[in-house]
């Protein structure tokens, strides 16, 4: 798979876009990987959601690997997509069952959405290359 660059953009829109793939990513890592290693907080607010300590473990998966994608070129919009969508569910978990405030969820969400609109041309070339 070769690395799909952002089309006529200036280097600074391109250093910009990594800039915040990489801050995004550290978010990820450092909730995913706090799910992981089972950090007290995470233990207690995943069994607030009430569906077993193996969710905790699934979403701290999903979160370490959309960081990782948001990191490699080529698969960065496939990464702020997937994270998004993990965002959507966050919302709604915190509003509907935590009873907390969803604002973190949402930021995360739309700025990987914002990554998604920057990177919109490796993501069309993606689904080109699936559609044949």
């Amino acid at each position: 798979m070769s690395a799909v660059s952002i089309p006529s953009s200036r280097p600074s829109r391109r250093i910009g876009a990594w800039a915040l793939q990489g801050i995004i990513a550290a978010a990820f890592l450092a909730a995913g990987a706090a799910k992981l290693a089972g950090v007290p907080f995470m233990v207690d607010l995943f069994e607030q959601v009430g569906l077993g300590q193996w969710f905790r473990v699934v979403t701290g998966v999903v979160e370490v690997v959309g960081a990782v994608a948001l990191l490699v070129p080529g698969l960065a919009s496939l990464g702020a997509l997937w994270l998004g969508g993990t965002m959507v569910g966050a919302v709604a978990t915190h509003v509907f069952v935590l009873h907390t405030s969803p604002v973190p969820a949402i930021v995360l969400g739309v700025l990987n959405a914002l990554v998604v609109y920057l990177r919109r041309d490796e993501l069309a070339a993606l689904l080109h290359r699936v559609k044949g």
